[in-house]
């Protein structure tokens, strides 16, 4: 290099460095400020500003490609968006990812700003400075520590509630075999919903609420089947050491054709696995396996898994979203005990009562008892207003919700579930959970009046038949006139008489699915009363 060009070079870096002093000092504290905001909003541009280009144009170019990456994906690759959400190991890499962006904001911000206030200033406009920058600090750090926070309660919540295949043991769930795409050859998946009723007073768990969602893995079409807590006889699969134990169902012969509470099926959770425990093997809830095995029997489906809800935390999951809204057709008791019957010395009344109204919007306590209540009112209104509360439930899971409230939702999710659904098939069950909110939510009747009037005998081969008939896929209209050969326990045709309970215009037929918009319609003439 010649002397000439050396020399030239060290005229033009004095020059450089006057005209980013003449620069800065043109500029004012105001507009300092109003330049270090627009390095917040679009993180590297107060760096090319500043005078350093290469650094500047690397953090934007980082920036942007964040946002088009996340954009890209979220927009077209959600299974793995959904993989994500579902496995602990990426949930805590996501947490690490999510703390160091909010630390790079945080850097580059200050970055700007030192480079962009004016080299001269006064003392005031140093102050109005630092304090706007640590507002921006703030404001970044905040929304950082709560994404952070949200995405640890989510690997909490899986990590507590669903376990992986290899960790956990069930004596009833069936093998995965294509996790992802479990449901290949499964064109009905059925899952069994038990409501425990541990609450504070009671000795055990009783699983007071039974129901068997029926789901259309295509469609995501749900058919919800109540079973009824006063069923005894209920049977056992053939092939289980239950059928064994109980060939003619969940019963004892000797106290003969009576009711007999400690063999209705709300005691089944209880007593079969204090009777004969360990009968199925090694499971980590065997209450909840025999209930699966003998609901399976009862209702002629495989059952796949079940979810099983404390009560106490169902509340808190009722709080989490803000509360739900149903129709109230008739006033419904908040507590309330007949105990040995109505007008003996242990009856108790009701503490309250929900009244009637259309679109009434419930917190966790009352919806809890909304679905609840019995005092007075028939165990098929009950069952009908505990299918209602769910449907309400899922209705209710809005992504504003989930959003704003979801590590309170995540918190009482671990009190709320316990379930045999294992990790692997996490992303697709949220899948068909997502077909499930856009679908048809249907209930069946089973008939109350033809196939369990009492909980002694109930019609368990006429049910069966009413649900197949109900789920099949309709090919052709189905005759509704009797023929001279079917059985008097056959499900009831077209032209049987109406439940006095049920709306004219909404009144299900037995073995047809009435869907839940209609069966949770507002109707006073209703009286939950039989």
């Amino acid at each position: 290099m010649s002397r000439s060009t050396r020399a030239a070079g060290r005229r033009a870096a004095p020059r450089a460095s006057r005209s980013r002093a003449r620069t800065h000092r043109a500029r004012t504290a105001s507009k300092a400020i109003s330049l270090t905001l627009l390095s917040a909003l679009v993180p590297g541009s107060g760096l090319l500003m500043g005078g350093r280009k290469k650094l500047g144009a690397f953090v934007l170019t980082i920036s942007i490609g964040l946002l088009l990456i996340g954009a890209y994906v979220g927009l077209t690759h959600r299974d793995s968006v959904l993989a994500l959400l579902v496995s602990p190991r990426q949930l805590l890499v996501a947490t690490g990812a999510v703390v160091l962006l909010g630390i790079g904001w945080i850097w580059t911000v200050v970055a700007s700003h030192k480079l962009l206030r004016p080299v001269s200033m006064t003392y005031t406009g140093r102050l109005a400075g630092s304090m706007f920058v640590g507002l921006l600090c703030f404001a970044i750090a905040v929304p950082t520590t709560v994404a952070a926070q949200t995405v640890m309660a989510q690997r909490d919540l899986i990590g507590s509630v669903f376990q992986s295949e290899g960790n956990s043991k069930s004596a009833t769930r069936p093998k995965v075999a294509n996790a992802s795409d479990p449901w290949a050859k499964i064109p009905r998946l059925n899952l069994l919903l038990l409501g425990a009723d541990d609450g504070v007073g009671r000795e055990g768990t009783r699983t007071d609420t039974v129901i068997v969602a029926s789901i259309d893995t295509k469609t995501g079409d749900t058919a919800l089947i109540s079973l009824s807590r006063n069923w005894m006889r209920m049977p056992f699969p053939e092939n289980s050491p239950l059928h064994k134990a109980y060939p003619d169902g969940f019963w004892d012969p000797n106290l003969g054709n009576v009711e007999q509470p400690e063999y209705y099926l709300d005691a089944m959770y209880e007593n079969v696995p204090k009777a004969h425990p360990g009968i199925l093997g090694q499971t980590d809830n065997e209450g909840a396996d025999v209930v699966k095995l003998a609901a399976s029997a009862a209702l002629g489906l495989d059952i796949d898994y079940y979810m099983q809800v404390n009560l106490a935390g169902f509340r808190q999951m009722i709080d989490a979203l803000g509360g739900i809204t149903v129709n109230v057709n008739y006033r419904v008791p908040i507590g309330g005990d007949y105990g040995a019957g109505p007008g003996s010395n242990s009856e108790k009344k009701p503490s309250g009562y929900i009244e009637k109204g259309p679109n009434q919007k419930l917190d966790g306590y009352h919806a809890l008892w909304f679905a609840r209540g019995r005092y007075g009112l028939s165990d098929p209104s009950r069952q009908e207003r505990q299918r209602c509360t769910i449907h309400a439930l899922v209705n209710s899971a809005s992504p504003q919700a989930l959003v704003t409230s979801y590590q309170q939702i995540a918190k009482a999710g671990k009190q709320l579930l316990r379930t045999d659904i294992p990790q692997e098939i996490l992303p697709a069950f949220i899948q068909l959970g997502l077909k499930v909110k856009n679908a048809k939510v249907a209930n069946i009747d089973l008939d109350k009046d033809k196939n369990f009037p009492s909980g002694k005998n109930p019609d368990y081969e006429a049910m069966r038949e009413i649900i197949q008939k109900a789920i099949s896929p309709k090919t052709a209209p189905v005759a509704s006139t009797p023929t001279a050969t079917k059985k008097p326990t056959t499900a009831p045709t077209s032209g049987s008489t109406k439940r006095p309970t049920t709306p004219p215009k909404t009144t299900a037929t037995p073995g047809a699915a009435q869907n839940l918009n209609d069966a949770c319609a507002y109707n006073p003439s209703q009286t939950g009363t039989n």
